[in-house]
């Protein structure tokens, strides 16, 4: 099987990996950008998903899975949106912050420096690993 990686965006005061992990379960809404929508609609089971907070920590927090494919987003009047179910799975033994990532030479190219709004992006599986190897260190 392959495994995709990805990176999702949630500002704490919205949604924090506190209320991931309590809820253990939860569907990503309120996704209004058409590429992060049309990367929502590429995630497929068992993808990987970094779960980073954005605005106030700028930092990746934990880890959660793809459990249900791509819907549409019942949060969205328009219909044009859609929504992914995510499961929590382990919180990183160090959070990995965004100065961190910037300092990395192998996470140069990362799409969180060089599309620093996109609030679902696409993560080689190199830069996954490099990320890993920063937490753990």
């Amino acid at each position: 099987m392959n495994i995709n990686y990805w990176l999702l965006k949630s500002e704490p005061s919205a949604w924090s990996w506190d209320n991931q992990v309590k809820d253990k379960v939860a569907m990503w809404d309120g996704v209004r950008n058409y590429q992060a929508r049309n990367n929502l609609m590429k995630m497929k089971k068992k993808d990987l998903c970094f779960f980073y907070h954005s605005v106030s920590e700028k930092q990746i927090i934990g880890i959660v899975e793809v459990i249900k494919e791509y819907y549409l987003d019942p949060t969205d009047p328009s219909g044009k949106f859609v929504v992914v179910d995510v499961k929590a799975k382990n919180k990183l033994q160090k959070a990995v912050s965004l100065e961190k990532i910037k300092l990395s030479k192998k996470l140069s190219q990362i799409a969180l420096v060089k599309q620093s709004r996109l609030s679902v992006m696409p993560i080689l599986k190199s830069e996954w690993l490099e990320i890993l190897k920063i937490s753990n260190n």
